[in-house]
C-alpha cells in the first residue's frame, strides 16, 4: 500500500493533539504517545529519553521495550546512541545499531532484538530536553520523510513538556522552572543581592504547536511575515545614512525577512501539521541548535540575526510583545542574554542585580552596572530559558554564582551574608569622615571612581575626597549619534559643582577594544586589547579628541581642570595629546572663553612600556595613575576577558609587586605624583599592600572605600612592607599567604 507522507504526518499531529487534550497524568501521557508513534511510524519501538540532570538521561515511557526498564534504565550525556544523540543534538540513523561505534547495549531493556535505530533530539531553543527514539527488527534505513515526521514530533513534545504536559514522580519528569537551579557564571561587578526575576525579553510561549487549519495557519504565518518585511524596512529607512554597521545589520534582517528558503521551510512545516508560531520555533530551534556548534564569529552573528528574527515573527504571530503586562517586582533582577548600555541606563538603579548569558567584564553593560554599583554575573549559561518573571533569585557577584529558585538553606545562608554586608557598611559609615590614617601615621588618599552623574552623591555618602577616574566614555557609548560640545560642556560643568570642589579627574574618551562606540565603524582586529584604542584613536582622529578637551575647558569656566589620557604607551604620544589640550587653550583663548584657573594634565600607566619611559617624560608629566586593570593583564600576558588565565596570577605576585614598587620609587625620585586606579584599589588585602609599597592615593568604586579605610587604618604600614620584603627573600611566588598571616594576627 502506498502512503501520502503529508497526510499521515497530518494524521500523526491530528492523533497527538487529541492525546494532549484528554485528561491523564503524566506518566499516561508519555506511554500513550510512544504508542501512538510507533503505530504511525509501523515500527516495533518507540522510546522518549529526558534528562533528569544536566548529565544523565532517564527512560521514561516506551513501547516495544521492556516496560520493567522505565525509570529504571539511565545513561550518561554521550553514552551510548540515544547519549550521543543528547550530547551533539545531531539524528543517528543506522540499519545495523549493535555494530555502530557508541552503541551500549542495556540488557534489562531488550533491544538487542532491534537492528534499525532512529534517534532525534528532542529540544526547544536549543536547549536539549531528551531524545527520541524509534527501532525495528528489521535492518533498515529510516527515509527522510520519516526523520523529518519524528523531528517535527519532538518537537512539539519539547513544547508540551514547556508547558508542563508530562509532570510525573521522579526528577525526570519533575515540573519544569520550578526546581531550584545554580549557574555558575563570571563576576563582572561585585556585589550581593536578592530579588524576583524580570526578562528583559519575556518568553513567548507556544500553546498551540499543533494545526487546526493548516491553510489558515499558512495565512497568518505569510501575514506575519509581511508585517515583520514592513518594519524592517521602515527601521531602514530611518537609518539610511547612520552608522554602517547598524545598516549591515539591518540589510541581514531584510536578508532573511525575504529569504525564501526560509519561508518554505516554515511553510512545509505547516502543511505536514505545525501550527504558524511552531513552525518559527522549530526553525529557531534549528538555527540555535547550529549556533552553538559554529566557531566562526561571523556565522554566529547571522544566526543571531536570524534568531532575533525569530523572536520578532513569534511576537507578531502571537501578540505577546514586550509589553506583556506584568508589573516588574519592587526588587527587580534583570535577566537578559545581553544588553546594551542605553537600554541597561534605561532601567537606573531600580535594579537590584543583573545577570546575562553572554556579556565580557569590560562590556558597555558591565561599565554601566559598575557606574551604578549594581551586582552583575555574566556567561551564565541558559539562565533565560531557565528564568520565569517573578522567579526568587539571588545574586553573589563576588563569586559570580546565582541562585535561580533556591531552598530554604541557601536562601538563608545568603540573608546572613546580606546581613553580615550591611552591619560591614554600618560600621563604615562610622568612619565615613575620619581620614584613611593607618597605625604608623601615613595618610592614604581615596579616590572614587565615576562615570555618570548618578555616581556624584557618593562622593559624601562614601568619604571619598574625590573622584580620581570619570570615565567620559559612557555619555558616547550610551548614543546612537556623537555628542555634541554643548552637551558634554554641560555635563561636565555638572559632575564639577556636584563634586563641590572635589578633585575631579576626567579622563579622555577611552574606546576601542570592548568598547566600541555604536555609531564608528568597528574595526576588525585580531587582539583589540593590543589595537586601536584610547589615545591611539583620539591622535588618529583629532577632530573628535579636539572636541572634548574644548568641552571640558568651557566646562571649567575659570576653575581648576584635571585631565587625563589613557593607555599612553611612550612619551611621544603624551606629548602629541599635550600639544592638542595647548591648542585647545589657544583656541578658546582667542574666542574670549574663561581659562582654567589651574590645569593639571597626566597619563594612565596601564603598559610595563611607560614605566621604562625617559626622565623627562616623568618630569614632565603633572601626574600619572596606575591603571592596575590593563597593567596586569598585560605584565603577565594574560587576557583578563579570558576565563581560563584571568584569574591565574595575584596581584600580590612578587614579580608585580617589584614592578610596582619599582614605579613608585622613579616617581618618589622625580617628583611625579603618582596614584593607583583599578579593581584591586578596592580590595582591602591589595589596597593595604599596595600602600604599604607607597602608592599613597588609590581609586575605587565608591562601596569599596570603606573596607579599604578600616583596614587601613587598623594597620602598621612600616611592619605590612617589612612582611611583604622579608616573604619576597624567601624566594616564594606570592606574599599573600605572609600576609594575610599577618593581618590575621593584626586585626
Amino acid at each position: 500500500m502506498t502512503h501520502d507522507f503529508e497526510t499521515d504526518s497530518r494524521q500523526m499531529l491530528g492523533r497527538l493533539r487529541s492525546v494532549m487534550a484528554e485528561e491523564a497524568a503524566g506518566q499516561q501521557r508519555l506511554d500513550r504517545i510512544t504508542l501512538l508513534i510507533a503505530e504511525e511510524m509501523r515500527t516495533e519501538v518507540c522510546s522518549i529519553y529526558l534528562f533528569r540532570d544536566e548529565e544523565t538521561l532517564e527512560l521514561c515511557a516506551t513501547e516495544g521495550l521492556n516496560p520493567q526498564a522505565v525509570h529504571e534504565t539511565r545513561m550518561r550525556l554521550g553514552e551510548g546512541l540515544v547519549g550521543r544523540v543528547a550530547r551533539t543534538g545531531a539524528i543517528i540513523n543506522t540499519d545495523d545499531a549493535p555494530g555502530t561505534p557508541g552503541f551500549r547495549y542495556m540488557p534489562e531493556t531488550g533491544e538487542e532484538a532491534y537492528r534499525a535505530f532512529l534517534g532525534v533530539p528532542i529540544q526547544r531553543l536549543g536547549e536539549m530536553l531528551g531524545v527520541l527514539v524509534v527501532q525495528s527488527r528489521e535492518a533498515r534505513i529510516y527515509s527522510d520523510e520519516e526523520i523529518y515526521a519524528l523531528e517535527v514530533v519532538a518537537m512539539v513534545i519539547a513544547e508540551m513538556a514547556e508547558l508542563g504536559a508530562f509532570v510525573g514522580e521522579g526528577a525526570a519528569m519533575s515540573a519544569r522552572h520550578q526546581q531550584a537551579v545554580l549557574f555558575r557564571g563570571t563576576s563582572a561587578q561585585e556585589g550581593a543581592a536578592q530579588g524576583h526575576v524580570w526578562l528583559h525579553e519575556p518568553r513567548v510561549v507556544v500553546t498551540n504547536p499543533i494545526a487546526d487549519d493548516p491553510k489558515r495557519e499558512l495565512e497568518r504565518l505569510r501575514e506575519a511575515v509581511d508585517q515583520l518585511r514592513v518594519g524592517v524596512d521602515r527601521m531602514l529607512s530611518t537609518a539610511v545614512g547612520g552608522d554602517k554597521d547598524q545598516l549591515q545589520v539591518l540589510e541581514a534582517y531584510r536578508m532573511f525577512a525575504n529569504s525564501k528558503g526560509w519561508m518554505r521551510r516554515m511553510e512545509e512545516d505547516i502543511d505536514r501539521g505545525l501550527s504558524a508560531e511552531a513552525a518559527v520555533e522549530k526553525e529557531q530551534s534549528t538555527a540555535r541548535a547550529r549556533m552553538s556548534q559554529v566557531s566562526d564569529s561571523y556565522l554566529r552573528e547571522r544566526l543571531h540575526d536570524l534568531d532575533d528574527l525569530s523572536n520578532r515573527l513569534l511576537r507578531i504571530l502571537t501578540g505577546q510583545g514586550n509589553q506583556t503586562g506584568a508589573e516588574m517586582p519592587a526588587d527587580p533582577i534583570l535577566i537578559a542574554r545581553n544588553i546594551g548600555p542605553a537600554e541597561l541606563l534605561d532601567y537606573g538603579r531600580s535594579l537590584k542585580g543583573i545577570v546575562l548569558e553572554e556579556g565580557s567584564v569590560g562590556s558597555h553593560a558591565a561599565i554601566v552596572a559598575r557606574a551604578l554599583a549594581i551586582p552583575l554575573v555574566i556567561h551564565a549559561e541558559r539562565v533565560t530559558t531557565e528564568a520565569l518573571n517573578g522567579d526568587k533569585i539571588l545574586v553573589d557577584g563576588d563569586q559570580g554564582i546565582v541562585h535561580l529558585r533556591p531552598d530554604d538553606t541557601v536562601a538563608s545562608a545568603f540573608r546572613d551574608k546580606m546581613a553580615m554586608q550591611a552591619q560591614a557598611q554600618e560600621r563604615y559609615v562610622s568612619i565615613r569622615d575620619k581620614p584613611a590614617e593607618t597605625l604608623c601615621g601615613t595618610r592614604v588618599t581615596l579616590l572614587m571612581n565615576a562615570g555618570l552623574m548618578a555616581d556624584l552623591p557618593s562622593l559624601d555618602s562614601s568619604g571619598a575626597e574625590g573622584v580620581g577616574l570619570f570615565r567620559t566614555e559612557l555619555q558616547f557609548l550610551v548614543r546612537n549619534h556623537m555628542p555634541k560640545r554643548a552637551e558634554l560642556s554641560g555635563l561636565y560643568a555638572r559632575v564639577m559643582e556636584a563634586s563641590k570642589g572635589k578633585r575631579v579627574v576626567f579622563r579622555t574618551l577611552d574606546i576601542g577594544s570592548d568598547k566600541v562606540l555604536p555609531y564608528m565603524k568597528a574595526v576588525n582586529e585580531p587582539n583589540p586589547a593590543l589595537g586601536w584604542r584610547a589615545v591611539r584613536v583620539g591622535l588618529d582622529k583629532p577632530g573628535v579628541m579636539r572636541m572634548q578637551l574644548q568641552a571640558l575647558i568651557r566646562a571649567a569656566a575659570g576653575q581648576p581642570l584635571t585631565v587625563m589620557f589613557p593607555f599612553v604607551a611612550q612619551r611621544e604620544e603624551y606629548t602629541a595629546a599635550k600639544a592638542e589640550m595647548d591648542k585647545a587653550l589657544e583656541r578658546e583663548r582667542i574666542l574670549g572663553h574663561p581659562l582654567p584657573a589651574s590645569l593639571e594634565v597626566g597619563a594612565m600607566l596601564e603598559t610595563p612600556s611607560l614605566a621604562f619611559a625617559p626622565d623627562s617624560f616623568y618630569r614632565e608629566v603633572d601626574f600619572l595613575s596606575i591603571g592596575g586593570n590593563d597593567l596586569k593583564q598585560f605584565f603577565f600576558a594574560a587576557d583578563r576577558e579570558n576565563e581560563l588565565v584571568r584569574r591565574r596570577y595575584d596581584t600580590l605576585n612578587v614579580s608585580f609587586l617589584t614592578f610596582l614598587e619599582s614605579i613608585v620609587e622613579r616617581c618618589k625620585s622625580l617628583g611625579t605624583p603618582l596614584s593607583f586606579c583599578g579593581e584591586d584599589a578596592g580590595r582591602p588585602v591589595e589596597a593595604a599592600c599596595l600602600a604599604a609599597i607607597g602608592l599613597h592615593s588609590l581609586s575605587m568604586r565608591p562601596a569599596s572605600i570603606g573596607p579599604v579605610k578600616s583596614i587601613l587604618r587598623r594597620t602598621d604600614l612600616t611592619e605590612l612592607r617589612r612582611v611583604i620584603h622579608e616573604a619576597r627573600e624567601t624566594g616564594t611566588q606570592s606574599v599573600r599567604p605572609a600576609v594575610m598571616t599577618y593581618l590575621r594576627g593584626k586585626l
